[in-house]
């Protein structure tokens, strides 16, 4: 049945997520825009790799903007880990990493950037006003590590192997709102760090862990250290992946994309207490922190696993004042879960946040033991009721009719995977503010 976008609902919505009787009743969009090309990419004795633009890692619409409309951005740029040199690039492991615990960037240049993505009512969506992310001078970020001390960071480098020299600039956005005033904040999953960014992509602010600014020094943008100091110990490739914004504007929401690895790995593989924040823009500083508890492994359906590091979080939506929609996934099943904070235990500056408590946060799933409450969740969809839901997806947006738009991270194009968005008509309904 042919849809016809209706104009934009005035002002922020809260939203209540239909039943799942609706499963399946959803449309896919995708694109053949000569911009989602990126390159092909081939080392010798390889395979060539065509590679697109990985648009999904995080989506946003404003109330007000055109009804078919929203905004989208991308992550560092292709990258793969040694064990998928084989798949990716058609060459043996050693070939590229020599023996060595590294990351491939085959496109190093690649800049993270912003885009705005137009619905079209024959299945179809186009990609216009790509805005790059740059520093105060203009110079385009790369999406290369960071020259991290305090956390720790991955070695980057090319298709080849080649060593790649790390940043102190560079970023892997992940989440996006846009403001009234036309500025952006974006979730950092690196640093970790939350970026202010103007509406021309210049970074005015990036706020990392306290003690870690000056792993930044030498960026040519404002570093300030307004984040907890444990974040430094997120797991690598598990920092901040998502940002929402209140109806008012007056508070971000993001959350980290895992439990921390605090005080070690093995505690970050078995964790199910992750960690969600509220930053108050008019004081600009932090006033809560939430506990997330991430879902049994078993209940993914399209791909169970018996690993508790398998569910991540990949994007949060504000639907009212304190009240947020939980983008829960492992790599083929996405849930999303409505949440409250009200009644949930804020650990803001309490000892939960001292790297020395022992046992950590981290280590202890029965919150009931510790007298703290997490946040209440409530499961209003799961993508393996959705045949047509594509794996991976990481960005959320409410679009001028109500209807809820997912969009997915291809990762590029390495593994071959489309960008797709899907629209599910009836899923929420808006109610004015």
């Amino acid at each position: 049945m042919k849809r016809t976008f209706a104009a934009g609902v005035a002002g922020f919505a809260a939203l209540l997520l239909a039943s799942s009787a609706m499963a399946g009743d959803a449309r896919v969009f995708e694109t053949k825009s000569a911009i989602n090309n990126l390159s092909t990419v081939m080392v010798d004795g390889g395979k060539a790799r065509d590679l697109t633009i990985g648009l999904g890692s995080g989506a946003y619409r404003r109330p007000g903007d055109p009804a078919n409309m929203f905004y989208a951005v991308s992550d560092r740029g292709p990258n793969f880990v040694c064990g998928d040199v084989q798949d990716v690039l058609g060459v043996a492991e050693d070939v590229v990493c020599k023996g060595k615990k590294v990351r491939i960037y085959p496109t190093p240049d690649y800049s993270p950037s912003i885009y705005t993505i137009f619905l079209n009512d024959d299945g179809s969506f186009d990609i216009k006003d790509v805005i790059t992310i740059k520093d105060q001078h203009g110079v385009p970020l790369t999406g290369l590590t960071n020259k991290l001390t305090v956390a720790k960071t991955e070695k980057p480098v090319d298709a080849n192997g080649n060593p790649l020299e790390q940043s102190v600039s560079s970023i892997d956005a992940e989440g996006i709102i846009r403001l009234s005033d036309g500025t952006y904040w974006i979730g950092e999953e690196n640093g970790p760090s939350v970026l202010h960014v103007a509406a021309d992509g210049t970074v005015i602010e990036r706020i990392v862990p306290a003690g870690s600014e000056k792993d930044f020094d030498g960026a040519a943008y404002k570093v300030s250290g307004g984040l907890p100091a444990i974040l430094v110990t997120r797991q690598t490739n598990r920092g901040i992946e998502s940002m929402a914004v209140s109806p008012d504007e007056t508070k971000l929401y993001f959350m980290v994309q895992n439990p921390l690895a605090n005080p070690n790995a093995d505690a970050y593989k078995a964790a199910k207490n992750t960690r969600l924040f509220v930053y108050d823009r008019v004081a600009q500083k932090l006033t809560g922190e939430y506990i997330y508890q991430l879902d049994d492994p078993q209940t993914f359906r399209n791909d169970p696993s018996k690993k508790q590091n398998a569910p991540r979080i990949s994007e949060v939506l504000a639907l009212g004042n304190d009240r947020l929609l939980v983008l829960e996934r492992t790599d083929k099943t996405t849930k999303l879960h409505e949440i409250k904070l009200d009644g949930a235990t804020n650990i803001l500056a309490t000892r939960w946040d001292d790297m020395s408590t022992s046992p950590s946060l981290e280590q202890q799933n029965d919150l009931s033991t510790i007298d703290l409450v997490a946040v209440n969740k409530t499961l209003r969809f799961d993508s393996a009721d959705y045949p047509e839901a594509p794996n991976k997806l990481e960005g959320l947006a409410i679009m001028g009719d109500g209807a809820l738009a997912m969009i997915n991270d291809n990762d590029f194009g390495i593994k071959g995977d489309p960008t797709k968005v899907i629209l599910i008509d009836g899923l929420v309904q808006a109610d004015k503010f």
